[in-house]
Parts: C-alpha cells; sequence; structure tokens
C-alpha cells in the first residue's frame, strides 16, 4: 500500500511540474503572438484613433467652409450683370 502512495505521489508531482511547464509554455506563445502582432501592426502604418478623429474633424470643418463658398459663389454669381 505504501508503494502506490508514493506511485500517486509521483504521478502528482509530475502532473503538478507539467502543468506548470504548460503555463509557463502557454505565455511564451501569449508574449510571442503578442510580439508579432505589434510588428504587424507597426509596417502597416497605422493611425491611432486621436489621430483619425482630429483628420476626422479638420475634414468636416473643410467641406462646410466648402459649402459656404459654394453659396457665396452662387450668390455673387446671381447679382453680377449679364
Amino acid at each position: 500500500m505504501q508503494k502506490d502512495n508514493k506511485f500517486f505521489e509521483d504521478i502528482a508531482k509530475l502532473a503538478s511540474g507539467a502543468a506548470g511547464g504548460f503555463v509557463e509554455i502557454k505565455r511564451e506563445i501569449e508574449d510571442m503572438v503578442g510580439y508579432q502582432l505589434e510588428k504587424l501592426l507597426h509596417r502597416m502604418n497605422l493611425v491611432t484613433r486621436e489621430e483619425f478623429d482630429t483628420v476626422s474633424g479638420m475634414l468636416s470643418k473643410l467641406r462646410e467652409e466648402q459649402e459656404n463658398m459654394k453659396k457665396k459663389l452662387a450668390d455673387l454669381e446671381q447679382k453680377a450683370p449679364k
């Protein structure tokens, strides 16, 4: 019976060590995948949300100014002698 207990203790230690190893392997894989993903995103030259929002706001203002200028031009064309 003592041998059985020693056997099960050894199996438990082995399983515990393997589980710890798997956790470390998982962490290494996550780190490698994260690093590769960062490299890929950097190569894609993507903009940040802040940069996108800034340029989008600028574009909205330019469109509004363009519409105002179109209206002014139309008014001037109507007032111009023919």
